[in-house]
């Protein structure tokens, strides 16, 4: 069973959500780090600014140097400047340090943090993540203004504010991203359902109007709609499946032809083989009061018309067979008898061995001429191009098959002893005028009494084939087997041979 994902609709789908997801997942990363940069920088900004106003304010009223009380005066007003912003404030001035709230240990302040502040006169500042909250610290060096190129006074103020409020702005964002990936990938979903709907429709005609092509209706046509890629596929579907019609048609026409004429040939030839036959037999009778050469000549001239005759009346028989004309006439008989009477008629009964059932132990409805001329064909092939002794076996069976319903097979087994048939002959025996030695252009038989057993065999719904009887298998030496295999119906006959000579 094909797996729904390996299918044309499923890799659409698989392919919309991904890349829907990709596209999503993408924007929503790089709007989330451009809205946070925004959010902390605008944060940043008004920190430093406020922080800066405060201290310029302070920095006239500071001493110089300053005392430790100086420090913390300067600490508790910056901190005071802003009670809402819970604000933390350090001044430190060389080994000096105080604090806006007691016992404050500061310890977001880095090393490399107090060190570039001392190095500065511009604002320094660092983010810095603790106990699961982000905070910001500032370092601002206090300067003085007159005159300018006096350096630093020493003292720096350091500020600690919390960003408790741009880190939920931060969180609201991720969390209003992630509530849209959703749907969107529901989004993502409906396009590619509908964009495989609008691809399949046309592939799943297409792939009907080749199936219904590769059942023999070559009027199938597809509607083109549209100019895209898939309507110029309809187009040149159409254009090829209109090629195909019309060039079996002009086969059939042909072949309609060839067989209306081997047909007609066949026909008209049969009025003149039938008078040169009598003539022929007539010369046959005075052939002995002749001198040699015309006799010989006579007898030339006879067995050739006995083989163009025999030739005529196979190529009637295949004409009908390809004209589709050739029918059964069913009778119920005794298929030993009418083996025996095959032999019979032939001259064969001494020459053949059998291996048949007893009177009335194996009956079936067939066509007896068509099975009178199967099996006379059959030992025919096997006495020309095989080797005494030739047996004729026929026995019944039930076929193994499981979706046989019980059905009984008549089996006709015709083996030589012959050199057997070539692997490369095998394959083509049953084909017409087939001659396994293209250097041979006569023989004896018309070339199609094979392929005549073959149509015969299928009318009845069976299956003949040919084989090489390994040495040892019931015989002295190799040889051709045939085996033809008939519906009899659901009689289960009894199993029993009788050897006869």
């Amino acid at each position: 069973m094909k797996r729904p994902l390996r299918g044309l609709r499923g890799r659409l789908l698989i392919a919309f959500v991904l890349l829907t997801a990709v596209a999503t997942l993408t924007t929503g990363a790089l709007t989330l780090r451009e809205a946070r940069i925004a959010v902390l920088q605008q944060s940043q900004d008004t920190v430093i600014k406020r922080l800066r106003a405060h201290v310029d304010g302070l920095a006239p009223g500071i001493a110089y140097p300053p005392t430790q009380s100086d420090l913390a005066w300067v600490a508790q007003e910056v901190a005071a400047a802003e009670p809402a912003q819970n604000w933390r404030v350090l001044a430190t001035y060389r080994g000096l340090r105080a604090t806006s709230r007691p016992q404050d240990t500061f310890t977001e302040l880095t090393a490399d943090m107090r060190s570039a502040v001392g190095s500065r006169r511009a604002a320094v500042f660092q983010r810095v993540k603790a106990d699961g909250r982000s905070s910001l610290v500032v370092g601002l060096p206090v300067t003085f203004a007159e005159p300018a190129e006096r350096p630093a006074s020493g003292v720096a103020v350091f500020l600690t504010v919390p960003q408790t409020g741009e880190q939920g702005y931060v969180d609201a964002l991720v969390t209003a991203i992630g509530r849209a990936v959703v749907p969107a990938l529901g989004l993502a979903v409906l396009l590619a359902l509908l964009a495989a709907r609008g691809v399949l429709r046309p592939v799943r005609e297409l792939r009907r109007a080749t199936r219904s092509i590769a059942e023999g209706h070559l009027d199938t046509r597809l509607a083109v709609n549209g100019s895209d890629e898939l309507a110029d596929l309809s187009h040149t579907f159409n254009e090829t499946a209109a090629a195909l019609e019309e060039s079996v048609a002009e086969l059939r026409r042909m072949e309609a032809r060839a067989r209306r004429f081997v047909a007609d040939v066949s026909h008209e030839l049969r009025t003149p083989l039938a008078a040169m036959s009598a003539v022929t037999d007539v010369l046959d009778e005075d052939a002995d009061r002749l001198d040699p050469d015309t006799a010989m000549a006579v007898r030339l001239i006879s067995g050739e018309t006995v083989k163009l005759a025999r030739l005529v009346g196979d190529l009637m028989e295949i004409s009908r067979f390809d004209a589709g004309a050739a029918g059964l006439q069913l009778d119920d008989l005794d298929l030993a008898e009418s083996l025996r009477r095959t032999l019979a008629a032939r001259g064969w009964q001494d020459t053949v061995d059998t291996l048949l059932p007893g009177p009335g132990e194996l009956r079936g409805r067939v066509d007896p001429r068509r099975l009178d001329v199967a099996v006379a064909n059959l030992v025919g092939n096997a006495l020309r191009h095989g080797a005494c002794p030739v047996q004729l076996r026929l026995y019944a069976r039930e076929m193994p098959d499981p979706d046989d319903d019980g059905t009984v097979w008549a089996v006709i087994e015709v083996t030589d002893s012959g050199p057997g048939i070539p692997a490369d002959v095998l394959p083509h025996v049953f084909d017409r005028f087939y001659k396994s030695d293209t250097a041979r252009t006569r023989s004896e038989g018309s070339g199609l009494g094979l392929s005549i057993t073959a149509e015969n065999v299928r009318l009845h719904g069976g299956t003949v084939r040919a084989a090489n009887r390994a040495e040892g298998d019931g015989a002295e030496s190799g040889g051709a087997v045939f085996t033809v295999e008939i519906p009899l119906g659901r009689e289960e006959p009894e199993e029993k041979e009788v050897r006869e000579t």
